[in-house]
């Protein structure tokens, strides 16, 4: 009789384990079957030990921050039109794009739902947020650096991040067009109230 062979295993690089349980997550967010989001179930998803989750990202609010974050900025990438409007709508724009379907609202409603009271927890998360952010600065400094004065990072996150966020939590879509026009031009405006910011009036790209 012959020995039945060991099972080989394909060991996962790092970064395909990282894809399969964002995947998993993402999976596990939009099925109708509404399957319990934690961390054994989304290990099983993806096909991994559940203790490499809990190694790598140690709680499921700071999984969940991790694949926000990457979900957006890989479908809000950061475009250089020319002028400091162009970059913000086109920021903007892809955005409202990734936040208006299935598995952008649920995520970002899954990450803000969820947060937790956990200080710690809080500064992790706290770090994906900072990435998410990293893009709206690298606007704001390519616009200095062509003599444009965009506004502080605080008020573009107020006036035109928020907006979006906010909606996703109740579940409400951005309108279909001339939304991020209507936050992009408010913010400029809001920028030099005693007439239209000098940079609202580059068109866009």
């Amino acid at each position: 009789m012959t020995p039945k062979q060991p099972t080989t295993r394909i060991r996962k690089s790092p970064e395909q384990v990282r894809a399969a349980v964002h995947q998993a997550v993402v999976d596990l967010l939009c099925d109708p079957a509404g399957e319990d989001l934690n961390i054994p179930a989304i290990a099983q998803r993806a096909g991994v030990n559940h203790t490499s989750l809990y190694r790598r990202w140690g709680s499921l609010d700071t999984l969940l921050a991790d694949v926000v974050t990457t979900r957006l900025e890989r479908d809000s990438p950061l475009n250089d039109t020319g002028s400091l409007r162009g970059d913000l709508l086109a920021w903007a724009r892809a955005s409202v794009a990734s936040i208006r379907t299935p598995e952008g609202r649920a995520l970002v409603r899954a990450v803000i739902l969820s947060m937790p009271n956990n200080p710690q927890t809080q500064d992790e998360r706290a770090q994906h947020f900072r990435r998410r952010m990293h893009s709206i600065e690298q606007i704001r400094q390519r616009a200095t650096a062509r003599g444009e004065h965009p506004p502080p990072l605080e008020q573009i996150l107020d006036q035109l991040v928020a907006p979006f966020y906010l909606r996703a939590i109740f579940g409400i879509d951005p309108p279909t067009s001339g939304y991020p026009e209507l936050l992009v031009d408010r913010l400029l405006h809001d920028r030099h109230p005693g007439g239209p910011h000098p940079d609202a009036r580059q068109p866009a790209a």
